[in-house]
């Protein structure tokens, strides 16, 4: 059987758009989607935690929020792995963080390079990478929201460039690329995170692409 690591924030936890409404069930969760649509060839590990960046510290956050500081850690944890499947960057667009596109692309790209990096220093088997560009931001009244990501309108259009900059860095990488956008929108809630049927739709969406990537 093989073992995918699922990593990613809030939308990978399962969120739920509603404040103050429940996680997520865990079978709608898109790791416990897309586990379920490999038929029982693999078993995913889902490490998705709120507000997680791809390579920026958010210094406002009790826990450690930048993924290329954690994710040695979880590889280490988790190996041996088949497969690593990364969706970030939402978090990434806040001003306080990042809030510049190309630069979020550089981190996902860096994530790549530390799951090669890591696993090529011990000696053991690289598992292959899926990059995947997390669903645009859209159009909400939710104030508290507007203000973590100030001039909401403007991330919302960032939000748009990610896929074309993500499919870029996958080339030069030569690592398959998904866009959940094709999926999957976000909630008018609050913007930001996914309804149930949209959080399952990103795992179902996966599902034949790792099935070819892992020869499934």
């Amino acid at each position: 059987m093989k073992t995918i690591l699922a990593f990613g924030d809030s939308l990978t936890y399962g969120a739920n758009p509603i404040k103050n409404g429940p996680r997520h069930a865990f079978e709608d969760r898109w790791p416990s989607t897309l586990e379920a649509g490999l038929g029982g060839k693999a078993r995913v590990i889902a490490e998705g935690l709120g507000g997680r960046t791809t390579a920026f510290d958010d210094w406002t956050a009790a826990a450690d929020r930048n993924g290329a500081r954690i994710l040695p850690t979880l590889l280490s944890s988790h190996s041996p792995l088949d497969l690593v499947v990364i969706m970030l960057g939402t978090n990434d667009l806040k001003p306080g963080v990042c809030g510049v596109p190309r630069e979020v692309s550089m981190g996902m790209k860096r994530l790549v390079q530390i799951v090669r990096g890591q696993f090529a220093g011990l000696g053991e088997p690289v598992p292959q990478v899926i990059i995947v560009s997390p669903p645009h931001l859209c159009e909400t009244d939710n104030e508290e929201m507007k203000q973590t990501f100030n001039n909401f309108d403007l991330r919302i259009e960032q939000s748009k460039s990610l896929a074309a900059l993500y499919a870029t860095r996958a080339e030069e990488l030569g690592v398959p690329f998904f866009d959940a956008s094709t999926v999957s929108k976000a909630h008018r809630a609050d913007g930001v995170h996914l309804d149930p049927q949209n959080t399952r739709a990103i795992g179902e969406g996966l599902v034949p692409l790792v099935k070819s990537t892992l020869g499934l």
